[in-house]
């Protein structure tokens, strides 16, 4: 049990975040709707997704809506990407005029849209440049009486045979850097195999900042046993809260209480889910609501009965509302059948 060991509480530069559990930036998926509820389950802190540094994608409509935070649990922490350091700096500066607190550097993504234009992780290949962008970034924003915390995101190399986040990190530090997270693959494995440690136990006794672990933290037991090993200040979950948001408090808890909460029934998923959706559709309109709604419905339909035919059934709603009552009239027909074989089972 870490609470034992040590407080459970943490900060980035002036802001105490609730716990050390994050969630990752994932485009299209880590917008606002999905980090407030992801930080109302139990989450310390949530990174936006990714914004290009390009000043000609600014006024987009995807840009403008990625950088809206209305309402949002603060602090507002915004991930910017780009190869160049002059337009990070931009793009640092604009993003904090708009309400970001913290600025997070994207230098992990393995996309290959990204990775072509010699950004993400690409950049890892480059430390010179590393080096230009990190400290452009923290120039223009992370110092001075209203400094801005930087904080960068990697993977652990180019590939198996060029591994070198203990450089990175050495020179995130040496810039200015306030916090390190580092994905526990290279940007050749994408997110094929399994994540090592080893390279994130070895960067977190190179560095004096904190250091974040991410990769395959995908239940209480696997959290625990990833802060254990690596030493890491926190850790960073992506994929494992698609469909499972309530994936923060059960790891919360047990870290808490070495015990484990029970797995939530339908009903309180149906309702959990049923939050999200409205805010979804509220937050895109409904042409882009609907559409979008879509892999978070499947996500949450993940294991249960007849899944793949009813997200077959539900693509075709052709309205936000239809799919909302798709999406009910299955969620009680599960409930239905979970208590037909509990009777079956009582007699």
């Amino acid at each position: 049990m870490l609470s034992a060991q040590a407080p459970f509480l943490m900060n980035i530069g002036p802001h105490t975040l609730a716990n050390k559990l994050f969630v990752a930036p994932m485009a299209g998926v880590t917008d606002r709707p999905f980090r407030q509820l992801c930080k109302k389950l139990g989450a310390g802190y949530a990174v936006s997704e990714m914004v290009a540094s390009n000043a000609l994608l600014w006024k987009s409509e995807k840009t403008q809506r990625r950088a809206n935070h209305v309402g949002e649990f603060k602090p507002i922490a915004v991930q910017i990407a780009g190869a160049d350091p002059a337009m990070m700096a931009a793009a640092a500066k604009i993003n904090v005029d708009h309400g970001a607190q913290i600025i997070d550097i994207n230098m992990g993504c393995p996309a290959k849209k990204v990775c072509n234009v010699a950004a993400g992780s690409a950049l890892l290949r480059d430390e010179p440049l590393v080096q230009k962008i990190l400290e452009a970034v923290v120039n223009a924003v992370g110092v001075g009486p209203d400094a801005v915390p930087v904080t960068l995101k990697i993977r652990t190399g180019w590939d198996r045979e060029h591994k070198n986040a203990i450089e990175i990190a050495r020179l995130a530090e040496k810039s200015g850097i306030s916090m390190l997270t580092v994905h526990g693959r290279t940007r050749a494995d994408l997110y094929h195999g399994e994540a090592e440690y080893e390279t994130i136990t070895a960067v977190k006794s190179n560095v004096g900042i904190p250091v974040v672990a991410n990769g395959d933290i995908t239940s209480p037991e696997k959290a625990e046993q990833v802060l254990k090993i690596t030493g890491a200040d926190a850790i960073m979950i992506g994929r494992a809260a698609q469909g499972r948001p309530w994936i923060f408090r059960e790891i919360n808890h047990y870290l808490e209480t070495g015990s484990k909460l029970p797995t939530p029934e339908i009903n309180e998923i149906q309702a959990i889910m049923n939050a999200h959706l409205l805010d979804h559709y509220e937050f895109y309109g409904e042409h882009i609501g609907l559409r979008t709604a879509r892999k978070h419905i499947g996500w949450y339909c993940k294991g249960l009965r007849d899944s793949h035919a009813f997200r077959q059934r539900m693509n075709t709603a052709d309205d936000c509302k239809t799919q909302l009552q798709m999406v009910n009239d299955y969620f009680d027909e599960m409930k239905l059948h979970s208590e037909r074989l509990l009777f079956l089972e009582a007699a």
